[in-house]
């Protein structure tokens, strides 16, 4: 169990995960039983689930939570359907990387959160400016991501290709694409996880719903336990998507499925 890189059986793997949750649950309940931090700053979990079930019968929990949910995956989606193209193409071909390269280099280091201004007077206050917040936090990383993912397939299989004659675009379709699409799927899992962390930004944004301007609308009443609330379910969101991809990763790319465990 304890080599390095060893295998690991899947039920222990859940019996380990379950337990460092309940550890850090556990934590939590004993600092806020003992008041070690004042309960205005940080609720106990028995204060957070009451809270939740509160909001849950209001019904504005699930209405809030469908509208973030839209505008993460919205912006996810919109980004992919560009990154994914624009980055085999710079994976691919050395004359396209040096086109776009340095620029996404430059791009990626640009806070989201900086294009609010702009962002309002090129979008307006509707649905398209929270999804632009979100496309500018992750569009730029997953290009470079993606071109790495498909400049990393070994140069033999390339070769292997044109010697059995294929043209340059089967090379990039059928060697490339194939060859890095595990990765690929991979990097996408992993940017949709930042796609959410840029949710309560895009929710600055004019907002009048959703579980980011939730989060900020507690912070001006310091309704602490409403703000763990909103970041508890972000995070179980979240995790949900997460191990979907995962399982479809192992669904899908069986061979590669190491990565994705």
């Amino acid at each position: 169990m304890w080599t390095i890189r060893g295998p690991l059986d899947r039920r222990l793997y859940g019996a380990i995960a379950v337990g460092s949750f309940a550890l850090w649950l556990l934590v939590w309940w004993a600092v806020a039983a003992l008041q070690i931090v004042d309960p205005l700053f940080l609720p106990g979990p028995g204060a957070v689930l009451r809270r939740f079930v509160t909001w849950w019968r209001d019904g504005d929990l699930l209405q809030d939570a469908r509208i973030s949910v839209f505008r993460v995956m919205a912006g996810f989606l919109a980004s992919a359907a560009l990154a994914l193209p624009l980055g085999l193409a710079i994976g691919a071909y050395r004359p396209v990387r040096a086109f776009f390269e340095p620029l996404l280099e430059f791009s990626r280091y640009l806070p989201a959160v900086a294009f609010v201004p702009v962002v309002l007077l090129w979008a307006g206050i509707g649905e398209a400016s929270k999804i632009t917040v979100i496309w500018i936090g992750t569009f730029f990383q997953m290009v470079l991501m993606l071109s790495e993912d498909v400049a990393r397939v070994p140069v033999p299989q390339v070769d292997a290709a044109r010697t059995l004659g294929a043209t340059g675009p089967e090379v990039v379709a059928l060697v490339l694409l194939r060859s890095a699409l595990p990765a690929m799927f991979d990097t996408l899992r992993i940017t949709l996880g930042w796609a959410w962390t840029y949710l309560v930004v895009a929710e600055m944004v004019a907002a009048d719903s959703g579980l980011g301007y939730a989060i900020l609308k507690a912070q001006r009443f310091l309704q602490t336990d409403r703000i763990f609330v909103g970041i508890i379910v972000i995070g179980l969101i979240g995790l949900a998507t997460d191990q979907a991809l995962r399982w479809c990763h192992r669904r899908l790319f069986p061979w590669a499925g190491v990565r994705a465990t």
